[in-house]
């Protein structure tokens, strides 16, 4: 490896950490300006696209700790976003479920949200956009391998 290849993979690193930072700070600012923590929005997203998933598996779809699911959970059910079922054929297992109140509010923030991440992502085109796709996936697998 040439040092001007450890040079751009250096400096990758850097712009591709300060871009996330960018986007996720104001992402998290759109997701609060609607009343939810950043993690209560996620876990409020995946069941919205789920409507009932087992609690275990909401932390590996967002990303937190089970203890922070728990204690985000407990928050959406005392909202009455969504409600805890327990599962008939396992009872080991709970399901969170995205109540009528809860969709209700999706349905109204979700549509705003998907606007500000596009209006976050207009400085690339459609294709220069699938392209940073493909690449950003190639370049986690490959970190990940």
């Amino acid at each position: 490896m040439s040092g001007r290849d450890e040079a751009a993979s250096l400096k990758l690193f850097v712009v591709l950490s300060k871009a996330y930072r960018s986007l996720m700070d104001r992402a998290v600012k759109d997701m609060k300006s609607h009343g939810l923590s950043s993690a209560e929005f996620m876990v409020l997203e995946v069941l919205y696209h789920r409507t009932r998933i087992p609690l275990q598996q909401i932390g590996e779809k967002i990303l937190v700790t089970s203890g922070s699911i728990t204690y985000n959970i407990d928050k959406l059910e005392k909202k009455g976003l969504l409600k805890r079922v327990p599962c008939s054929e396992d009872r080991r297992v709970t399901y969170a479920e995205i109540t009528g109140e809860g969709r209700a509010l999706f349905d109204e923030i979700f549509p705003k949200h998907v606007a500000t991440l596009h209006e976050m992502m207009d400085g690339l085109d459609t294709a220069e956009k699938e392209q940073a796709i493909g690449m950003l996936k190639r370049l986690g697998k490959g970190a990940g391998a």
